[in-house]
């Protein structure tokens, strides 16, 4: 019998050849005489789980969901030096600023911590936020893995979300839910659409306009004065970001939206939000490029700007973290790009045999965060230990591999159509 939690394999039609891959049974329904499965493929992304019938699953190799025998508080010394994730060495709590730094080892901070406050039992006492993280927690519920809406019409496009998204309850029933592709008002059918376009007067994001080149332009929204916007905003990009949570309180973030202009308007295309005020100066909270203008350059566009905000802010900036898996590829893509650029510009001074450079004066240059570009440099192995120093060696691979990619990318940030001035949020 399959119940949920189960384990099973699942057929799965790639590319016109039929597959077994294990899959997780979250949930069930009865349609008529016939059941449906809502199963996650193990070791594959969640935007493809998917409802299955009785016919696409194989009950002879059924895998039923192992009891948890050991309390928590009985764990033996032996059971946890096997599980690294319940290794924690070191825990600091700092009240006044209400943050809390783990050290722990072969674990992330975030399972850290809730396994820490599971032990004892610990509570963080309310109080108002000034400023956000969209970082999800790693104990999401059941209902928040399986995806509660069917299809999104938005402009000329209709979009299947790959992730669950918290719109109303009402909305889940229906087949297609439309939005406005300017206010990003969502309702619940065509005809409610038409009526709300025959009032609706935006034909652009409700902010300022703080970049345009040729039909490109980027808008600034306060998640404060804005927050409808903001908010709907939000709604739409959950759909298709997994590690990032929600928050209706938009009041600490700052929205860029891009848009690409035509004859009936200023037309989303991505957008990155911002904290007001990082602590970790993150230049980057959430960032999204919509599914039907992904791979055209759009979201290195986004990445570049973001930074082109950091030079003019005079730090070095870096996402929030984690990333997703697309989301990480255009980074350490841009990250690359960038780095690879300035040091191939180098020039050795007089009397040198080569050019120097320290990883400081590099972040210096490109306003990326140290440890991004420790982490690039290491990704493609171009740091070298040689006669007591560390030097960076680019093979005629790399620079050949760096101007194929570089010749790819049309469309660049100019730093002189951006009319922008940084504010100084903590005296607000």
């Amino acid at each position: 019998k399959i119940i949920e939690g189960c384990r099973l394999p699942v057929k799965r039609d790639l590319e016109g050849q039929n597959d077994w891959h294990l899959a997780e049974v979250l949930s069930m329904r009865e349609i008529g005489d016939d059941c449906m499965y809502y199963v996650h493929y193990v070791d594959f992304n969640k935007r493809l789980d998917e409802w299955v019938n009785k016919d696409r699953v194989d009950l002879s190799k059924i895998q039923l969901p192992k009891k948890e025998t050991k309390s928590l508080h009985k764990r033996s010394a032996d059971s946890r030096s096997t599980s690294p994730e319940r290794e924690v060495v070191v825990v600091y709590f700092f009240f006044q600023k209400l943050t809390w730094r783990i050290m722990n080892r072969e674990m992330s901070t975030i399972k850290a911590f809730l396994h820490v406050s599971t032990i004892f039992n610990l509570t963080i006492p309310a109080a108002p936020r000034q400023t956000g993280s969209m970082t999800v927690h790693v104990n999401e519920d059941k209902v928040s893995r399986i995806k509660n809406i069917n299809c999104i019409e938005v402009g000329k496009y209709r979009l299947k979300p790959w992730y669950f998204s918290p719109y109303p309850i009402e909305l889940t029933k229906y087949p297609v839910v439309y939005l406005c592709e300017w206010c990003l008002k969502y309702v619940k059918s065509m005809t409610c659409l038409q009526r709300h376009l025959a009032k609706c007067q935006l034909r652009y994001p409700p902010g300022n306009e703080i970049y345009r080149k040729s039909s490109i332009s980027f808008f600034e929204i306060d998640g404060r004065k804005n927050k409808s916007y903001a908010q709907n905003l939000c709604l739409l990009a959950k759909c298709f970001l997994d590690h990032k949570t929600l928050y209706y309180d938009t009041d600490p973030f700052l929205f860029y939206v891009m848009t690409e202009y035509d004859s009936k308007g200023f037309h989303l295309v991505g957008y990155f939000s911002k904290e007001k005020e990082s602590t970790e100066d993150y230049n980057v909270a959430c960032i999204l490029t919509l599914p039907p203008h992904q791979r055209k350059g759009f979201g290195k566009l986004l990445i570049e700007f973001s930074y082109a905000l950091s030079r003019i802010e005079g730090k070095a900036g870096t996402p929030e973290k984690p990333l997703s898996d697309l989301g990480l590829l255009s980074y350490r893509s841009y990250w690359t790009n960038t780095i690879l650029s300035m040091i191939i510009g180098l020039k050795p001074e007089p009397g040198q045999e080569k050019p120097q450079i320290t990883i400081n004066e590099i972040c210096e240059k490109t306003c990326v965060k140290k440890e991004d570009v420790i982490s690039t440099l290491q990704h493609l192995n171009l740091i070298n230990y040689y006669k007591g120093q560390y030097i960076i060696v680019l093979s005629d691979d790399v620079i050949e591999g760096h101007k194929r990619s570089m010749s790819k990318r049309k469309m660049r940030i100019d730093i002189r159509c951006l009319h922008w001035t940084p504010k100084d949020w903590s005296k607000r």
